[in-house]
């Protein structure tokens, strides 16, 4: 028996030796190959800097926050950064389940806390590029868009069997088909909004009542049809879902070309100044609007407009059953002693309008509940700042004035605000910011040559906004503008909305709450400054404005020429390409900078491209 083993022995050893000699060739290739350019591969031996895996292990403690000119001195530039999982084509990093489960968060379910925002430390943030969804094409052009998206591009079909009833969407063929239904509307947004109107007497039955309806609030959106259909009338929505079970809702309504956050109503304030919206609305939003003593109704409040409208259609409006009797009257008690009264209430909706101004706060009893706000509370403050359950009161100025003193639509957009007095801003300095943009935006087309047709782009997020400007130069186009205002500059959000626009406040240093791929243009003007001045990574930017921006989108850069030059570095990795590149000096900014033109290739990884085949 000691023989026949001896026998057996070598071709053991022989066949081990084979199997080891095959593994390190497959790592060799692999390794040679990683320093290739493409799209589809690992990366290169430099990525060790930034780590070889969606989340970084706890052994792995290297900072990538390095400043750009270390960047550029220890040749840890990437030739191409990793491909993220395929089960991360849809990764939103702060809005993340699998974070939650991870880091055993104890969050308090009954009030939402697990759909807010909860960001993974710079250690545990991903590092690689965001897949596009296998078949992947590019999206649909406005206005078409509206009704049609291409099934591939979000392959999640659900809704359509679960909403079958209710005429959310359909699927026909390649396509995802939208019919303009909702829940409480299943036969068409256009003809609910046309009731509506009606029930409000607004002149023609025209939703924007002459232009002094122009922002509004859509709760618990579903696919945005509601938001959709009040394009028509010049009107914009902030149509808000969070990301529940009726996950990538806000994901089909940025692919129509429907502006859409992802948020809710939970502990924190909506990244919205006071007084933002005209209208608020709630169709079957299933929103329990009495927990904690009615915060919800009154964070609505915060953001509603003086003379501002909630729509509300659901059972509880129009049910004879006593839950439903209950509920109804319960909260009816509680907004009439908000100030609020019942404008119509006909059929399935009840609207309430809020006053113009401080007087009923001011005859209500002493003790009465809901209280009104401390004096030192700045109901503009929003960006992780929780809710309170009480009255925000109107300013002396809103008070005097009766109301918001907002010209109509479409003159608001050009036409100073009274809020401009509470950043020290001038009507002269409104102006002159409006021009200025103007004629930046005709260089940023100029610079661009023939790339920035008109119908290239739908969705557009402005980085820092400021005032508002750069969308208002916009205005002659078919898009709309996220106008993202960061959360430790300037305040001026709410003059964005008293221009008639959109937008949030948010945190650069931290991932956007949104889903990958649903913007065209990008227009970055001194976010790269800024966040090299607070020690946040330029390259965690870059790859976070990679998983926003659509394949073929672009990014308009206007910052400092060094940094710009670092971006440069980086475009074969993040597979973006050069457009063009200027001096900035004519459009009256520093000598240093400069406006750099970005596109975003298409690029599919093998599982992508095996399906398209």
């Amino acid at each position: 028996m000691t023989r026949g083993r001896a026998d057996v022995n070598p071709k053991k050893r022989l066949i081990t030796w084979i199997i080891v000699l095959v593994f390190c060739c497959g790592c060799f290739y692999a390794y040679t190959r990683s320093r290739g350019s493409s799209a589809l591969e690992y990366g290169s031996k430099s990525l060790r800097k930034f780590g070889s895996s969606y989340w970084r292990g706890d052994e792995d403690n290297t900072d990538t926050s390095t400043k750009h000119e270390e960047d550029a001195d220890d040749g840890f530039i990437p030739k191409s950064f990793p491909v993220c999982d395929d089960r991360h084509s849809e990764i939103i990093p702060c809005l993340d389940r699998n974070l939650i489960y991870q880091t055993r968060l104890k969050l308090d379910l009954s009030v939402m806390e697990h759909y807010e925002r909860h960001c993974p430390l710079p250690e545990k943030r991903y590092n690689c590029l965001i897949p596009p969804p296998p078949g992947y094409r590019v999206p649909i052009k406005w206005p078409k868009s509206r009704d049609q998206i291409w099934k591939a591009n979000i392959p999640h079909t659900h809704l359509a069997t679960e909403k079958s009833d209710q005429n959310w969407m359909v699927v026909k063929g390649d396509k995802v088909v939208f019919p303009g239904g909702g829940t409480h509307f299943h036969y068409g947004a256009d003809k609910y909004l046309a009731s509506m109107a009606n029930m409000l007497n607004f002149p023609k039955n025209s939703m924007n009542n002459e232009g002094n309806v122009r922002t509004v609030f859509d709760a618990g959106c579903g696919v945005a049809s509601f938001g959709g259909y009040l394009l028509a009338y010049d009107i914009l929505t902030m149509s808000l879902a969070p990301n529940d079970v009726h996950e990538n809702q806000i994901q089909f309504a940025l692919e129509r070309g429907i502006p859409a956050y992802l948020g809710v109503l939970g502990t924190k304030r909506l990244p919205y100044p006071s007084r933002s919206f005209e209208l608020a609305h709630c169709s079957r939003c299933r929103i329990d609007w009495l927990q904690r003593n009615g915060i919800l109704l009154l964070e609505l409040d915060r953001i509603l407009r003086p003379g501002g409208y909630f729509a509300y259609s659901s059972p509880e409006a129009y049910a004879q059953d006593e839950e439903d009797l209950r509920i109804f009257r319960a909260m009816s008690a509680f907004v009439e002693r908000m100030c609020w009264k019942i404008a119509v209430k006909r059929d399935q909706t009840v609207i309430w309008v809020k006053p113009l101004t401080n007087d009923c706060y001011m005859q209500r009893e002493p003790g009465t509940q809901p209280p009104m706000c401390r004096s030192d509370d700045d109901p503009d403050l929003v960006w992780g700042v929780p809710m309170e359950a009480c009255i925000t009161p109107y300013s002396n100025q809103v008070h005097r004035s009766k109301g918001s003193a907002l010209a109509p639509w479409p003159a608001r957009l050009t036409t100073p605000p009274p809020r401009l007095a509470d950043l020290g801003y001038s009507d002269d300095m409104f102006i002159k910011d409006t021009e200025l943009w103007q004629r930046r935006v005709e260089h940023y087309w100029t610079v661009s040559g023939q790339n920035l047709e008109s119908d290239t782009f739908r969705n557009v997020m402005d980085m820092k906004a400021n005032l508002g400007s750069f969308a208002a130069a916009l205005s002659n186009k078919e898009v709309w503008v996220m106008n993202v205002v960061p959360e430790d500059g300037p305040n001026t959000l709410k003059i964005v909305y008293d221009r008639g626009l959109l937008g949030s406040v948010h945190n650069w240093c931290e991932s956007y709450s949104t889903y990958p791929r649903t913007y065209d243009l990008i227009h970055a003007w001194t976010v790269f400054s800024d966040i090299e001045r607070r020690g946040c990574s330029i390259v965690d930017l870059l790859l976070e404005m990679d998983r926003i921006l659509r394949p073929k989108g672009y990014i308009i850069y206007n910052d400092k020429r060094s940094i710009a030059e670092v971006i440069k570095k980086y475009l074969g990795a993040l597979h973006w390409e050069s457009v063009a590149i200027s001096d900035s000096q004519l459009v009256e900014q520093d000598e240093d900078d400069v406006v750099f033109i970005i596109q975003k290739k298409m690029w599919l990884t093998s599982e992508s491209l095996k399906d398209s085949e």
